[in-house]
């Protein structure tokens, strides 16, 4: 449960900045901020309109200049947390900003706890609890597209299907209760008929979010994809040319890659996290059989695995042994090297395969789009709205199953008791995603992914 004090932060890096913000967010921000604070004029920011920037100085108990600083007054209930709301600008550096909280903290403030000002935007009720993750998701997105989905969520459109369709099964409900409670009275009935039409459209609907879920959780969270392939390759080369800089050293000297490298590369606005791995050889040296033993672990933990082949070479054992081997998830056969004379063809067959140029890239547009179909199993794009939260995709799951069970029983004749009970499980597991039914201990897990100061 949150209290009603005065909470006080650092909102932005700690580190050599130009500017940095402590924010403060409770009834006696301003107060607090007014006991460190001189004006040039002598006002105080109790006298500044809301929505303001006041000019001046943060001083200490014996009157000297701490900093120079722009302090912004927001009065509530107008503001983020709809609480009275600080924040002063400050110079960037940590010795001023520690200095400035600690004079905040011996005012009265307390230190917010991770997150706790977006938590009292959703306590207050400023915001729902899917658009207070949205605000974790702007910080963490890994491409433009990953935060333009998360800025649709902030805006609430996302919440306002949910809270619609939370709303259809309220109305469902209501029928229900109603005849079950009053059964004497004179309800108009909602035929079975009727209910169960009512039902599978609200079915529907929740498919059309799930469906979404897998393009939705990739934007946000990427795709786990290692190149894998013998020594000399190519792997390096790959890694590089996808990148578009020179990230990994690339010789001609075998095992130069000794531990996996990761890095994120934008293709058509999926972050897809490359792991380019060591050469996958027998070997005696202690450091490049590590490497190796790595190279195997993340081909076995990725989403995707790019197998790199040197078409300009005959096959070799290892080639084949990672030709043959069975894989239990999306691989691509990448031949590289096809600005050379080409030693080897690989049958089509039921393999996904790719033949490209390092050096000079050629094929490597045809990869990236080989690489997007793969991930999205060649399903379009749904944009009814996009889920990509994983705990969403959890609460729309259980919502579908006492849907499902609820159209189910109505073909069955089942009581209206038993109806009623699974239309209730649907209303708790949806409202779930707005933090309408969601526990503390869920509100607290998820609001300690926070930085302190948001």
């Amino acid at each position: 449960m949150l209290n009603d004090d005065t909470i006080a932060a650092i909102s932005t890096p700690l580190g050599h900045n130009g500017i940095g913000i402590v924010r403060l967010s409770g009834r006696d921000s301003i107060q607090f901020v007014d006991n460190i604070f001189i004006s040039p004029k002598n006002r105080t920011l109790s006298q500044s309109p809301s929505h303001r920037i006041m000019y001046g100085h943060i001083i200490d108990a014996h009157k000297d200049i701490i900093d120079e600083v722009l302090v912004s007054v927001m009065r509530a209930p107008h503001t983020f947390t709809k609480e009275d709301v600080v924040e002063i600008n400050c110079h960037g550096g940590p010795v001023p900003l520690r200095r400035i909280l600690e004079l905040l903290l011996k005012s009265g403030a307390r230190l917010a706890d991770p997150g706790e000002f977006t938590r009292r935007a959703f306590v207050n009720g400023r915001i729902d609890l899917a658009q207070a993750e949205a605000v974790l998701d702007i910080i963490n997105a890994l491409t433009e597209k990953g935060q333009r989905e998360a800025l649709e969520q902030l805006s609430g459109r996302f919440s306002k299907k949910i809270e619609h369709l939370r709303q259809e099964l309220i109305e469902l409900a209501a029928f229900i209760e109603a005849h079950i409670d009053f059964p004497d009275e004179d309800i108009e009935p909602l035929s079975l008929k009727n209910m169960e039409d009512r039902a599978v459209t609200i079915k529907q609907s929740l498919h059309q979010f799930l469906d979404s879920s897998r393009y939705g959780i990739i934007v946000r969270e990427g795709i786990k994809t290692a190149i894998i392939g013998r020594p000399n390759v190519g792997k390096s080369s790959l890694l590089n040319v996808l990148l578009e800089h020179e990230r990994a050293i690339v010789t001609e000297t075998p095992g130069t890659t000794r531990d996996v490298i990761e890095d994120y590369v934008n293709i058509q606005g999926l972050p897809i996290k490359i792991m380019d791995t060591a050469g996958i050889r027998k070997v005696e040296d202690s450091a490049e059989k590590e490497g190796v033993k790595r190279s195997i672990s993340a081909m076995k933990g990725a989403d995707l695995v790019l197998i790199v082949l040197d078409g300009s070479t005959r096959l070799h054992d290892t080639d084949r042994e990672l030709i043959d081997k069975p894989h239990n998830r999306n691989t691509i056969f990448v031949i590289n090297k096809i600005d050379l004379p080409q030693m080897f063809t690989l049958e089509e067959s039921d393999r996904e395969i790719v033949r490209i140029s390092a050096v000079t890239g050629t094929g490597i547009a045809e990869l990236k789009d080989k690489i997007v179909d793969t991930i999205l199993n060649g399903k379009p794009v749904c944009t009814t709205g996009i889920v990509t939260n994983i705990r969403h995709v959890h609460a729309l799951e259980r919502t579908l199953a006492s849907v499902n069970t609820f159209i189910n029983e109505i073909s069955k004749k089942t009581s209206p008791e038993f109806l009623a009970v699974e239309l209730r499980d649907a209303l708790d597991a949806i409202g779930e995603i707005l933090g309408i039914t969601t526990s503390e201990d869920i509100l607290s897990k998820i609001f300690s992914n926070f930085c302190i100061g948001k």
